[in-house]
């Protein structure tokens, strides 16, 4: 199995070294480039192949999300993950909005930063337990906007029963009791959700919710 060919694309160097230190001494992943800014990131990918990106969103000169959305457009076999010190609603919408796959604060891991690659270099998403906060909040302002709902989901009406009550930050036995089911079933019908909507945890549950508007 090929390697997974990483671009480091943060205007610090000390996070760039950090980084690839982590990266180069996983199995399966490499170290391809590393750019200070969009600028040079879209001349290294004028000559370099990459699987994977990890994009800061302010980097000198340009903006990690302007940038995401470009290379979404023009590139998007290309998964880019966020590696940001922002917790903020607005630059986590922003990129996921701009075609981030996942996100991820610069306080996470080298465990949970490998998990992230992996997940978003097979197509799937990943976002940090510790925005979930913050997505969630998305939902309020959502009910109050002029988002269309999408009923293109694969979900059964049960199913998006329990995700709205997931979005509401209901605890399993909590969303048992409100649905008169059993807590081994909440937790099935979880299980079930994160497997048919390729994500691996809560946030991404949420991410799910904001774009179909399932409130």
């Amino acid at each position: 199995m090929e390697a997974v060919r990483i671009i480091i694309a943060d205007d610090h160097k000390i996070i760039r070294v950090g980084l690839r230190g982590i990266l180069e001494r996983e199995t399966g992943m490499t170290v391809v480039g590393e750019a200070d800014d969009g600028h040079q990131l879209l001349n290294i990918l004028d000559t370099t192949p990459a699987d994977v990106i990890l994009m800061d969103i302010d980097m000198g000169r340009t903006n990690g999300i302007d940038i995401t959305s470009k290379l979404s457009t023009e590139l998007p076999h290309i998964k880019i993950l966020a590696l940001t010190m922002h917790e903020e609603e607005k630059h986590i919408i922003g990129m996921l909005e701009a075609g981030a796959k996942g996100y991820l604060l610069k306080n996470t891991g080298p465990e949970e930063l490998i998990a992230a690659i992996q997940a978003v270099a097979k197509g799937d998403s990943y976002f940090s337990n510790q925005v979930s906060a913050t997505l969630l909040k998305a939902i309020t302002n959502l009910r109050n906007g002029t988002q269309p709902r999408d009923h293109d989901t694969p979900l059964t009406e049960r199913e998006v029963e329990v995700l709205r009550l997931i979005v509401r930050e209901y605890s399993s036995s909590k969303i048992a009791e409100e649905l008169f089911i059993s807590t081994r079933t909440v937790d099935t019908h979880r299980r079930n959700l994160m497997d048919k909507l390729n994500v691996r945890n809560t946030a991404g549950l949420v991410k799910y919710a904001i774009e179909k508007a399932i409130i």
